[in-house]
């Protein structure tokens, strides 16, 4: 079977979710393809700043109405006991992946577009036009967004440089019943790692963590590399023994690579995670995940409306906007990885901010974005 939509987004993550609403919004016949089944649980920290509230509210979506947490402050720990806590600027709220995924799904199905559910096994780019084909279709279109996460087969056959460089995280993730306060998004350090704690809808508590592979694999399980490493954090060993597992088993993911990605590759428009993944320190992907969905659809309304002539103008302009939007947060996250990684500086870091609070939400600052203004 062949379709000719406007647009086809690959991968039905929070980026092209997202975009699939916004450019289905302006009319756009949109196709969106997703290998996986709707709603499911996935590895995410489950944060998002307020910053993206205006957009939201723009795409029709009241997040309100799902009863997110509210998130107003920030905790830092580390290993050896050192605690230091600021309010977050903007603040932010938690919302499993489950449930926020499910809510722009649905928006996706009622604004009119298409869904695949297959998986893609090739795209070309010939004339001035993409073939994308699946094991059921062939798909073309003028433009095609790349939203197929932090690592894919695709990724493989468009010859991405990092995808060929081994990367030392894994990250695992699970929901929990455990007393916190409801207000904190908490980061813990541990040897190797980095674990985040919030709570998200309905008083559950979504604990994530990501961990040094070298480290990771002297243990037999992940029960037991928790109670070897994670447990030297003392907030993180009561966390986990006054906590109830709600998962049958923690989610994994290996890996993750947090190497340089281009913005456009072979004239496909990346957003979220296929574009740069933000380390941890940053806590906040899913909202950049859902920026880069809005500054790719206008600029593709830009080029569908004739406003921008040519396609490499477009493929030009997305990349400043990415780097402008993006750059500095990302490397800010780099920056921090390589300082807090080493437990005699991450030390002297807290101790410090921990006497400075308003410097602790200057660093934040950096890593988060303004309210995101929508015309």
């Amino acid at each position: 079977m062949k379709t000719n939509p406007d647009v086809v987004i690959i991968g039905g993550g929070l980026a092209g979710l997202t975009g699939a609403i916004h450019l289905s919004k302006k009319g756009l016949k949109v196709t969106l393809i997703e290998k996986s089944e709707f709603p499911r649980h996935k590895v995410c920290g489950e944060y998002i700043s307020n910053e993206i509230l205006p957009y939201l509210n723009w795409l029709d979506i009241d997040i309100g109405k799902f009863n997110p947490q509210q998130i107003s402050s920030f905790e830092f720990t580390t290993q050896n006991g050192r605690i230091a806590r600021t309010k977050l600027p903007l603040g932010g709220f938690g919302i499993s992946r489950y449930t926020l995924d499910d809510i722009l799904y649905q928006k996706v199905i009622s604004n009119g577009c298409s869904v695949v559910k297959e998986t893609v096994t090739a795209v070309s780019f010939e004339n001035d036009e993409f073939s994308v084909t699946t094991s059921d279709q062939l798909i073309i279109s003028k433009l095609v967004l790349g939203a197929f996460g932090k690592r894919s087969n695709i990724d493989q056959f468009l010859s991405r440089g990092f995808i060929h460089n081994k990367s030392p995280w894994l990250a695992v993730k699970a929901h929990y019943l455990v007393d916190i306060p409801d207000d904190v998004v908490a980061l813990h350090n541990f040897n190797g790692g980095y674990c985040g704690v919030s709570k998200v809808e309905n008083n559950i508590v979504n604990i994530c963590y990501l961990a040094d592979y070298t480290t990771f694999k002297k243990y037999k399980n992940i029960e037991e590399y928790q109670k070897n490493v994670l447990y030297k954090n003392k907030q993180l060993e009561s966390v986990f023994e006054n906590g109830r597992l709600l998962f049958e088993k923690p989610l994994t993911i290996s890996q993750i690579s947090f190497d340089k990605k281009k913005p456009v590759e072979k004239h496909i428009l990346m957003i979220g995670d296929a574009a740069g993944l933000i380390h941890p320190m940053c806590g906040n992907g899913m909202s950049m995940a859902i920026h880069s969905a809005k500054i790719a659809s206008e600029l593709v309304l830009e080029y569908q409306s004739g406003k921008i002539g040519l396609r490499n103008s477009l493929e030009e302009a997305y990349t400043r906007q990415w780097k402008k939007h993006f750059g500095k947060r990302l490397l800010m996250g780099r920056i921090l990885a390589k300082i807090l990684i080493n437990k005699t500086i991450t030390n002297v870091f807290v101790l410090i901010v921990a006497t400075m609070p308003t410097l602790l939400s200057k660093v934040i600052k950096q890593t988060h974005g303004k309210p995101i203004a929508v015309n």
